[in-house]
């Protein structure tokens, strides 16, 4: 009888983990920012049925890079759990900080579970306050882990050179036309720094929004709202664009 095959502990986590990141890899970058009045979510998206960011609740919005199928999974969870949460007891105790524990939680046994491959998947789970300093932004990688951020987050194939750029470029303050337009630079910036053109009809956008009226804070950017913002950015212009929503 032959000796089965030996592979430690830590080899095996290893090789998970760079599943996990290969898989990641392939799928189309995402940015994360904040802006004067919120959180703003931008990818390149030429999909319009395939949603890359969701509205969670109330204030709480979900970014993700990675394998469609389990990142939508993932996201109707946590729509369960904000639902049954703040029924059960009050719409403020729907947290993005519990979310991400939650996902954290899911994201972690499935990794280190050897009954199944770990989700390749990168998340992204934001609250707007009602201040910039109440914003919080979370990313959870593929293996559960919780990474608290601040001003700017990317997420997918290119995160890492995309992450250095937005950390140089990004500032506290901007207006929503100005976040967008550097979330786009970062987006179109390939491997040897150069940048190319991504149209607006392959920009998927949306923004948490802390000025809105109503209790649901998130909405998406499309159409002319979308062009107008990354043609000119007044501050005229920001204005007739929220008169759209």
């Amino acid at each position: 009888m032959s000796t089965p095959f030996y592979v430690s502990p830590q080899q095996a986590m290893a090789d998970r983990a760079e599943y996990a990141r290969k898989g990641i890899a392939r799928g189309r970058s995402l940015v994360v920012l904040q802006y004067a009045d919120g959180i703003v979510f931008v990818g390149e998206n030429p999909s319009r049925a395939l949603h890359k960011f969701s509205e969670i609740y109330d204030r709480i919005g979900f970014a993700a890079a990675g394998k469609y199928n389990e990142y939508e999974n993932l996201r109707i969870g946590g729509v369960r759990y904000a639902d049954l949460r703040g029924y059960t007891y009050d719409r403020d105790d729907v947290t993005a900080r519990g979310l991400a524990n939650v996902y954290a939680q899911t994201l972690g046994t499935i990794f280190s579970s050897a009954a199944e491959k770990p989700y390749e998947v990168e998340l992204v789970v934001a609250e707007v306050g009602e201040t910039p300093e109440g914003d919080q932004i979370y990313r959870l990688p593929h293996d559960g882990s919780i990474v608290d951020e601040h001003g700017s987050v990317a997420v997918g194939g290119s995160a890492e050179q995309i992450s250095g750029f937005l950390d140089r470029e990004h500032q506290e303050g901007m207006s929503l036309a100005e976040a967008l337009k550097l979330a786009v630079r970062a987006l179109s910036r390939d491997t040897n720094g150069t940048e190319r053109e991504i149209p607006a009809e392959r920009l998927e956008v949306a923004v948490l929004d802390r000025t809105r009226p109503q209790s649901r804070k998130f909405k998406r950017i499309v159409g002319r709202q979308l062009a107008r913002l990354l043609e000119t950015g007044g501050a005229s212009t920001e204005a007739e664009s929220s008169e759209e929503e």
